[in-house]
């Protein structure tokens, strides 16, 4: 590859002899003539860009008896041009120029070539291992079929060896393949199952509806990072849990990809927070109002967060940081899961969105065993009586006097709680309405993109195929399991104290925050042992709860551990 630099010199062109036609003119048309000839000339000077002229050595030899160096210069682009200067660059520990520089001064038209020899001396030469030797050509370009006396700006090229091998056709063409994806993928077994992992995952999103506002977009970027060549993603700009600013400076060997870009948002911790607004603004806390105990159904789940962090750090060899990033999978809260990560342990964030995304998409076949395996048939039985109407004034206050004190209690869970509570209250606050349906509707389709494929592209092979990744998958499951036996459990408990109106447990796994999700588990469920039974809107107190939840053992996550 020839590399181009703008000589800030002038030179006066050649000036071939004039035709017979240019002869005939009277002075005033030869005048006009020149004024326009020399307006192309300035025309296609201007739209001349260092490159447009290409230059190529050939065939170059070295005779050692004789003391010689001779080679081809070919003009190998698709404009002709004067040579002003031949000037040799030789590596000068190892060869011994006799004559540095040649003034050629001709024309040398498209596809033209011409031979050059100069005498040399190469101490110890090795025809293996011939040193470098380049050359700085010294070029005009011939702007026009007459050029007068227009100045025109030299330009340099540079060859920087002229022993370096010119292609044949079928090496070209072998050297492109060898540049394709395709070699690398076949050099690089890992690259090949992490794509066959996000075909399987749009499998789940696009067939089976698993989750799949998240998990299409999350398994579209896992692909995208994974198809060699592409530099969507390079870890480098985030390694070590920081953004290296630095290297995205344009003038740096890393050119920053779609992706780097679109991550910015994840590891500045503003999509999850985006997400809880629109969450909010698409959520009904009055269940939640409606039965105040709903409050300790919803904590009592987030017992899987940190018996998952237990386990991680005493049985896996996690430090706190990664543990707790771990654990907060038991939250089944994607959104908050990837806010910890990000903060946390970044570097297992690909593995821990995925987990946690996939494990919400299989709430209705993780929950169902564990709720029956806790429970008698006559406690799933158990029909609750209708929840009280709550006032529109209560609606209002509950979002400002929650963010008030979660954010006074625990300020890592603020941005959170506040976003959170920022989008129910533009909900119900019924002055807003525009906000409010921009928050649930096109805010939230388009952080979701977002979101989903900056993450999908932090589980690259490297990463992500790891024993400690496959740990992770598996304490997701126990996460998730835990969180929904903590809040049967509890209801269980609950029920031993309360002489009437007795909770049906089933509303417990609700607790887990997989919102809706959860509570129409819970309505299935019940539903199957009793169809005159009706726990939807109840469970639903617990599911919103299980976020509220989620929301402060994070920030108490990140206050222990950040």
């Amino acid at each position: 590859m020839l590399a181009l630099m703008v000589v800030p010199c002038f030179a006066t062109s050649q000036q071939p002899a004039e035709t017979e036609e240019a002869q005939e003119l009277t002075p005033e048309q030869k005048a006009a003539l020149e004024e326009a000839l020399k307006a192309q000339a300035a025309q296609q000077q201007a739209a001349l860009k260092p490159g447009d002229i290409v230059f190529t050595a050939k065939n170059a030899e070295y005779d050692e008896a004789a003391k010689v160096i001779s080679f081809t210069l070919a003009n190998t682009s698709k404009q002709e041009a004067y040579i002003s200067t031949v000037e040799f660059v030789p590596d000068k520990e190892k060869i011994n120029i006799q004559y540095g520089g040649l003034q050629y001064g001709s024309l040398l038209a498209a596809g033209a070539e011409t031979e050059f020899k100069i005498n040399a001396e190469i101490p110890g030469y090795d025809a293996e291992n011939i040193p470098t030797f380049g050359l700085n050509i010294t070029y005009i370009p011939r702007m026009t079929e007459v050029d007068l006396t227009v100045e025109q700006e030299q330009y340099m090229a540079k060859i920087e060896n002229i022993f370096a091998p010119v292609a044949t056709p079928a090496e070209a063409v072998m050297n492109f393949l060898d540049q394709t994806g395709f070699m690398a993928l076949a050099r690089n077994w890992k690259m090949i199952v992490m794509l066959l992992i996000s075909f399987v995952l749009m499998y789940l999103a696009i067939v089976k509806k698993f989750e799949p506002l998240l998990l299409l977009p999350i398994a579209f970027g896992m692909m995208l990072t994974n198809l060699p060549g592409a530099d969507m993603f390079h870890e480098e700009l985030f390694a070590d849990g920081h953004v290296h600013w630095e290297l995205f400076n344009a003038s740096n060997a890393i050119t920053p990809g779609l992706i780097d870009i679109l991550y910015l948002g994840v590891k500045l911790g503003i999509y999850p927070c985006l997400i809880f607004l629109g969450v909010g603004a698409m959520t009904d806390f009055g269940p939640l109002i409606a039965n105040p105990k709903s409050l300790l159904l919803g904590a009592a789940a987030q017992l899987g967060i940190f018996m998952t962090y237990v386990a991680a750090s005493s049985l896996f060899g996690f430090n706190p940081a990664e543990s707790g990033s771990i654990g907060i999978i038991g939250g089944a809260d994607g959104p908050t899961a990837i806010f910890v990560t990000s903060k946390l342990a970044p570097h297992l964030l690909g593995p821990i969105a995925v987990a946690a995304y996939s494990y919400m998409a299989l709430v209705p076949v993780i929950q169902p065993p564990i709720m029956k395996l806790l429970t008698t048939k006559k406690e799933r039985q158990i029909v609750m009586k209708p929840l009280r109407e709550v006032s529109k004034t209560e609606k209002i206050v509950f979002p400002i006097a929650i963010t008030v004190f979660v954010t006074l209690l625990v300020p890592s869970a603020g941005p959170l709680v506040g976003c959170l509570m920022l989008g129910n209250l533009a909900r119900e606050c019924g002055v807003v309405d525009r906000i409010s349906k921009t928050a649930q509707n096109e805010l939230m389709n388009i952080v979701t993109i977002f979101l989903g494929i900056s993450v999908g592209a932090t589980a690259t092979a490297g990463t992500f195929l790891q024993i400690r990744t496959l740990a992770i998958i598996a304490m997701g499951v126990v996460a998730f399991g835990c969180g929904t036996a903590g809040g049967v459990l509890l209801a269980k408990l609950m029920n031993l104290f309360l002489k009437k109106n007795k909770i049906n447990p089933l509303i417990g796994s609700a607790g887990v925050s997989a919102v809706p999700m959860a509570a129409r588990v819970s309505q299935v469920v019940g539903q199957k042992e009793n169809p005159q039974n009706f726990l939807l809107m109840h469970a639903m107190g617990p599911n919103v709860a299980g976020v509220i939840g989620s929301a402060i053992a994070a920030g108490v996550l990140i206050a222990l551990f950040g």
